[in-house]
């Protein structure tokens, strides 16, 4: 996921283990390549052009690259800028981010794990992960989370509010991406992650 969803840190941040699916097929309209902020106007969609294959575009997700023929990083970082500059603790975890932005990325995947190292290591959260190297329909002895990726057919969580930077314009908008708390909340974000009923 790219900085995935509250809901998705939720998960993590109440699970003694999780395994990340690394085997299966790359799927448009997911949170592998997409977020949502909170700008000006209400919910912004970030969005990390990928480079298209062949005629029906199957490929592994971990085979995906990632287009880099415009400059999708500065107009990201400008985009959390804008959203979270004034929020309480965007200039606290800035240093964290920035570079994340800076140099051109290969592969969607790779990414996506530096961008969830980044937020772990902010939310000190204390997570231990594997990656598959088998691809199972049906996975035997584990909990099968693996539709928290669908941006398309994502369910309604009934997530607590906090404070948002343009909550006065738009109210309170609930489940963006991790960003969004991190960036309001801080040093409570884990405390907050820890406290929602997902299931």
């Amino acid at each position: 996921m790219y900085f995935g969803s509250i809901a998705q840190y939720a998960v993590m941040a109440q699970s003694e283990s999780i395994v990340f699916e690394n085997e299966d097929n790359y799927q448009k309209q997911t949170y592998r390549n997409r977020t949502y902020i909170y700008g000006a106007n209400g919910k912004l969609l970030l969005s990390i052009p990928i480079k298209h294959i062949g005629k029906y575009n199957r490929q592994l997700y971990k085979d995906v690259r990632i287009e880099n023929d415009f400059p999708w990083q500065a107009q990201h970082w400008k985009s959390l800028e804008t959203a979270y500059r004034t929020s309480p603790f965007f200039e606290y975890y800035e240093d964290e981010f920035a570079p994340l932005f800076e140099k051109p990325k290969e592969f969607l995947l790779d990414f996506n794990y530096e961008c969830m190292q980044a937020v772990i290591d902010c939310l000190q959260l204390e997570c231990s992960f594997t990656k598959t190297n088998e691809y199972f329909r049906k996975p035997n002895d584990v909990n099968d989370l693996r539709r928290l990726i669908d941006a398309k057919k994502e369910k309604p969580y009934n997530l607590s509010s906090y404070i948002q930077v343009f909550e006065d314009k738009h109210g309170f908008i609930g489940n963006l991406s991790i960003l969004d708390l991190l960036f309001n909340e801080g040093t409570n974000a884990l405390t907050y992650l820890e406290n929602q009923k997902i299931f």
